[in-house]
């Protein structure tokens, strides 16, 4: 479903050095690592939100970057895309931010009742209530509600990929577990590909079918969740360990 080919990426000093990866059909792929290794980088290449100095993403076969104007239009109506801050406009209200999940081509074909009926059902589907929400800005919701909002956006449009971007950064550890529940029941309801970059472990684990980390701009470690927990390499085991102790210090403690 999804190819990296050779991925090099730097900003002021490298940051991707040459990543190869597969994630295949129907697949709830995690990317671990410490901060700054790349994750996000890597997750929006997958759409072209960043372009790789070297290197290609294929989806479904198609490339991201070598293709026309048009073939990317088409390669991205097919993903949604899960902010790390939930990215929602400020001054548009909820019904406002879940449409502009909707391809801008599709959206013109829809009628108002369609697209409100899509609207209705996105938001349903992160068990929001839609008549309590629907006019709400994201100043007058909580960071829980706002990152639901921000999954109703990337759900809406009906993709086939689902890239989640630290979907659980901030919340609370009731709220984290929630929304990992969501993020495992929408990929099995909507079947779809799901590609996750997380700092929860244990979580990530949990959901996932496979698994990779991200050391030093490369692949260190591929593999299923069971494997990752069992590798004999220390930088991976000592990425575990500290996870594990961070996990510890921050259980209880509510972030927002």
């Amino acid at each position: 479903m999804i190819r990296y080919r050779q991925i090099y990426k730097a900003f002021d000093e490298p940051v991707l050095a040459g990543v190869d990866l597969v994630v295949h059909e129907g697949e709830m792929f995690g990317l671990f690592g410490p901060s700054g290794t790349g994750k996000s980088v890597l997750l929006k290449t997958t759409l072209g939100l960043i372009v790789p100095d070297r290197g290609d993403v294929l989806l479904n076969g198609r490339s991201v970057f070598f293709g026309d104007r048009r073939s990317l239009e088409e390669v991205r109506r097919k993903v949604g895309y899960v902010f790390q801050n939930s990215a929602l406009f400020d001054s548009m209200n909820v019904y406002e931010n879940v449409c502009m999940g909707i391809p801008e081509r599709e959206l013109r074909t829809l009628s108002r009742k369609e697209t409100a009926r899509r609207v209705w059902e996105a938001l349903e589907r992160v068990n929001l209530d839609p008549p309590s929400v629907l006019h709400k800005l994201p100043s007058e919701l909580s960071g829980g509600m706002r990152k639901r909002v921000g999954i109703a956006r990337a759900i809406v449009g009906r993709p086939s990929i689902l890239l989640w971007d630290e979907p659980t950064t901030g919340l609370d550890p009731v709220n984290t577990a929630a929304v990992e529940r969501l993020i495992l029941q929408l990929s099995r309801d909507l079947e779809v590909t799901s590609v996750i970059v997380t700092h929860d472990i244990e979580g990530g684990l949990l959901m996932c079918h496979r698994v990779a980390m991200l050391e030093g701009g490369k692949i260190r470690f591929c593999g299923t969740p069971e494997e990752f927990r069992k590798s004999p390499d220390p930088v991976v085991q000592a990425f575990v360990d500290r996870a594990r102790a961070e996990a510890a210090l921050n259980d209880g403690i509510v972030l927002t």
